[in-house]
């Protein structure tokens, strides 16, 4: 099952000093923190969070977050790779050493796994590809080390592109009968046909049919590309598989967030917005069909905010008064939309008083 709601939100930066850095291919690396013991309850992360880390480049501050990809109960550790043109993962992989120190937000997300008493009987399957991987370590291990069974299903290029190689490898020989892991190849032939080729819908249908039941699965955890998400997505619905079982996180989309119709057509004057964070209730006004994120940032820097693309979802917020249009939304599960959760920085106002809680 999904997360439950999670607690207040922690929203202040801390130092953080790199205990380790760890190549796991010409383009990725691994990046441990070491938190010091009067953080350690704010840097306890659950299975499948991320961390979101700031750094100041030309006088701008830059954020980005990144998964975490160590079980529950580790220090945390990220996996980060190279984007062509990357502000912050050029740095990451190129330039950041063991004592350097970085600004990291303690950990969020909802793409987790809830404990439960029959963890020892449940089956977890993923389908990643690339980086979406990151994650993914961190559920299955963590879910293994429960007595879970997992079959993964991972997605890359080349065997010298695979993150993660290694641990994946260890976490196979700690648990060869629960972990079924298959590496699918684009540009790399395998022995075996099914295992070549990009993991596509076609490709999806073909090992849904030889390598896992869909009906045999619990829960199915799906993380990389928007293509492969939404391929992966409606293959399960064929399957019949309901949609409370599957859970996706992306890392990018790359397409811009479309117009707010609605807003401009419903709110022609500016609308009284109040913010709420950390028990502290700003108000501030709002133009029509601007996102309440855009203008709240500038009377509350500390306003938790990632990629502002709809894509973490570390801008979430309750919307407790009023009415507003998500743009776009690609990291609240449909219950939370239905529960009142929104995207503040895909968040534009349609009525003239709103409330976001971002505490909730």
């Amino acid at each position: 099952m999904a997360a439950p709601a999670p607690t207040r939100r922690r929203t202040t930066f801390h130092p953080l000093a790199v205990a380790a850095v760890e190549r796991l291919c010409d383009d990725a690396v691994a990046v441990t923190f070491a938190v010091p013991d009067a953080l350690a309850d704010e840097f306890a992360f659950r299975a499948g969070q991320h961390l979101t880390l700031r750094r100041e480049v030309d006088g701008r501050e830059e954020r980005r977050s990144y998964s975490i990809c160590a079980p529950v109960g580790s220090a945390p550790r990220i996996g980060v790779r190279r984007v062509d043109g990357g502000l912050f993962s050029r740095h990451l992989v190129d330039e950041v050493r063991p004592g350097d120190v970085l600004d990291v937000l303690p950990p969020r997300g909802e793409f987790t796994p809830v404990p439960t008493d029959r963890a020892d009987g449940e089956h977890h399957a993923f389908v990643v590809a690339g980086s979406g991987i990151t994650p993914a370590l961190s559920i299955a291990a963590t879910v293994l080390g429960a007595g879970a069974r997992a079959t993964l299903l991972y997605g890359n290029r080349r065997t010298d592109t695979v993150m993660f190689g290694e641990d994946l490898a260890d976490l196979k020989d700690r648990h060869r009968t629960r972990l079924h892991l298959v590496h699918v190849l684009s540009r790399e032939a395998r022995d075996v046909d099914l295992f070549t080729g990009r993991l596509d819908a076609d490709k999806l249908r073909a090992l849904l049919a030889a390598v896992v039941q869909a009906d045999s699965v619990d829960h199915w955890w799906l993380c990389g590309p928007h293509g492969l998400v939404v391929d992966a997505r409606a293959v399960l619905a064929e399957r019949g598989v309901p949609p409370e079982r599957v859970h996706h996180e992306l890392f990018y989309v790359d397409e811009p967030p479309p117009s707010p119709r609605r807003a401009e057509e419903v709110l022609g004057t500016a609308s009284s917005v109040t913010v709420v964070l950390d028990g502290r209730s700003t108000t501030l006004a709002v133009p029509p069909g601007t996102p309440v994120l855009d203008a709240a940032q500038r009377v509350r820097s500390d306003l938790p905010f990632a990629c502002r693309g709809g894509v973490c979802g570390t801008c979430r917020a309750l919307v407790t008064d009023g009415e507003v249009e998500m743009r776009r939304n690609y990291a609240l599960e449909p219950h939370d939309v239905a529960a009142g959760f929104v995207l503040t920085c895909q968040s534009v106002p349609l009525t003239s008083s709103i409330t976001v809680d971002y505490d909730s």
